[in-house]
């Protein structure tokens, strides 16, 4: 028979204070959540007077009806996908090329180009050298002008830098003894074995893109164009501004009182619908691309 040694009384005192304490986190994180999206589906009236927490009181839903009537919002929505699908995809195609070649020790120059990296982590050219440079390039009004100029997050690329450094040598010196090509190298060897990086980059981009509305309000003109984010956002200045204005209706009250919190859950929800399925190899990722950072 094998003895099993129990747990001391100090671990189990460990545990339990270490599970009120994650529990007491959990609590105070989705608190905020949960009464945004108890905001967004309540009245006006409750709204002002402060009454809704974690449950709806006096359910009205006329800004969600107001929002999805609208065949504007479902053409910005479907730019938003549009435009975080290629932006990601674009960012992961340079950010995983520049990682493997930076992981590479052997390779002449690797510390310059691993000093421009950091640099632009300090230094950009600014908000007007950027819109000169858009314009002048003709992206404007494209889906280009939102994925190229952010198109490598410096934090992502040294984390797959350092994931790729953590891989074994000898799997790409027997893929050469094989006849590999650098690109079958990469294809064929290194991505197959860095999915939980590659996933957790994927993650950081969408997130980024589609939360992101600034680069859309500089770079497109015409509204058919725009992301849902910059819909929203027009959506909130023209229900607070009308109600500043004195223009009280009350369908318009009620959006001027909800609109941030519909807001919020309309941007949120799809991330929060793909974030299970990720987030398996989120730690691993992250943690394994920051061993030897």
């Amino acid at each position: 028979m094998v003895s099993v040694d129990r747990p001391t009384r100090g671990y189990r005192v460990f545990q339990g204070v270490n599970g009120l304490i994650l529990t007491a986190v959990v609590v105070v994180t989705l608190y905020p959540f949960l009464n945004i999206v108890a905001r967004s589906f309540s009245g006006e009236r409750e709204i002002r007077a402060g009454e809704v927490t974690l449950w709806p009181k006096g359910f009205d839903l006329t800004t969600y009806r107001i929002v999805f009537q609208d065949g504007t919002f479902w053409r910005n929505y479907g730019n938003t996908v549009f435009y975080t699908a290629v932006s990601t995809a674009v960012a992961m195609v340079l950010t995983t090329c520049y990682a493997y070649v930076l992981s590479k020790k052997q390779l002449k120059g690797r510390g310059v180009l691993v000093g421009v990296a950091v640099f632009t982590m300090f230094f950009s050219g600014g908000l007007i050298p950027t819109y000169v440079l858009v314009t002048s390039l003709d992206l404007k009004n494209t889906v280009w002008a939102l994925a190229l100029p952010n198109a490598i997050s410096v934090f992502n690329l040294l984390v797959m830098k350092a994931f790729f450094e953590s891989l074994p040598d000898e799997l790409e010196e027997a893929a050469q003894i094989d006849g590999l090509s650098t690109y079958g190298i990469l294809f064929r060897i290194v991505l197959p074995l860095s999915k939980a990086v590659v996933a957790t980059m994927v993650l950081f981009y969408s997130v980024s893109y589609w939360n992101s509305w600034f680069g859309a309000f500089l770079y497109m003109d015409r509204i058919e164009l725009m992301p849902v984010t910059v819909y929203l956002r027009n959506l909130i200045a023209g229900a607070t501004g009308g109600t500043a204005a004195g223009a009280g209706t009350e369908q318009l009250t009620q959006v001027a009182a909800n609109i941030q919190a519909v807001t919020i859950v309309l941007t949120a929800l799809p991330i929060l619908c793909v974030y299970p399925f990720v987030q398996r190899y989120f730690v691993s990722g992250v943690m394994l691309g920051a061993v030897k950072g």
